[in-house]
């Protein structure tokens, strides 16, 4: 008992999940119940959601499906797991590890896209109004392949690195980062294609807002202004939005149904929505921060995420596997 807090009320005694550092919560139930005058013992996790309780009808098995909706514990301190703000399923540039391929509806047909990337959270700690924030970065190179091509050539290549702060109590998450990206032409393209080359490169502020009503259904939208750019005189605003959709329950515990819907504007384009649009299958073990793995159709329209190409209309479609830790 001396290793962790308890709040005591005339209802019960509450200890939080979090603190517990992965002791048994049967033991821990067990050996506050045994004390004389204790009518209930409650372990909740960070949001005050019952994952463990006394009470005697509340079997293992009930347990066992409340957690499967139970938010995950936050671990507090250095190199936590996890990240309080949750990736975007449906945006083409958030940094992640995935691989897919790619049906374009103008010259270019057949293209393969591989992504490596992720959002390391590097340290964590409690928030005001009962809240959590952490800071880390982001690292991610975006790259895509024109199958066409005798070598497979490689078209385009992004690099992204960015520092990050979230902040999330209960339902409601923010995410700011300072971003830099620059991107790169493949040397067998530029052999093969008379094409003007444009390096694009920026330094940028970013502010997302998320806000999950249900636990199937989550919003979002911010906005983002960039600096230092290349080409100079690319006009900087940009916005976004977003909705995601999941299934309430898991089959087999461990896969449910997701589609998402990402929608950014560019000052640059004229403020030309880009939509971005996955659905399909993730398989991941609920209320962990174990990996998530989505087989995911997608279809995007608008100009193109790919920096040389900044400026082209595209439109495409097809399957990718995506990897989230």
């Amino acid at each position: 008992i001396k290793n962790f807090s308890l709040n005591v009320t005339d209802e019960a005694i509450r200890v939080r999940s979090e603190e517990l550092a992965g002791a048994d919560h049967d033991k821990i139930i067990a050996a506050l119940s045994s004390i004389q005058g204790v009518k209930k013992v409650e372990i909740v996790d960070a949001s005050g959601v019952v994952v463990a309780s006394s009470t005697p009808q509340q079997t293992g098995a009930q347990r066992a499906s409340l957690q499967k909706f139970a938010k995950p514990d936050y671990e507090l301190g250095f190199l936590p797991s996890g990240n309080l703000f949750e990736p975007l399923i449906a945006d083409p540039r958030w940094p992640r590890f995935s691989m897919g391929y790619r049906y374009f509806t103008d010259e270019a047909k057949n293209v393969g896209s591989a992504t490596f990337g992720e959002t390391f959270a590097l340290y964590r700690n409690r928030g005001p109004f009962s809240g959590l924030w952490e800071v880390g970065f982001q690292a991610g190179v975006f790259s895509i392949f024109d199958l066409d091509a005798p070598s497979s050539d490689l078209v385009n290549t992004d690099f992204f690195a960015a520092l990050q702060a979230s902040y999330r109590m209960n339902d409601f998450s923010t995410f700011f980062r300072i971003l830099h990206q620059s991107s790169h032409l493949g040397d067998e393209f530029l052999l093969r294609n008379r094409i003007d080359r444009v390096n694009l490169s920026f330094e940028g502020v970013n502010l997302i807002l998320s806000y999950r009503p249900f636990h199937w259904l989550r919003l979002y939208g911010g906005g983002a202004y960039l600096f230092d750019l290349d080409p100079a005189g690319i006009k900087p605003w940009a916005t976004q939005a977003g909705i995601e959709l999941q299934t309430p329950r898991f089959w087999g515990n461990t896969t449910r149904l997701v589609t998402a819907l990402d929608v950014q504007t560019w000052q640059e384009n004229k403020w030309n929505p880009e939509i971005s649009v996955r659905g399909g299958f993730q398989f991941e073990r609920p209320g962990s921060f174990m990996r998530k793995i989505s087989l995911l159709l997608e279809y995007y329209n608008g100009n193109s995420p790919n920096g040389q190409f900044f400026n082209r209309k595209i439109e495409y479609f097809g399957p990718g596997l995506y990897l989230d830790f």
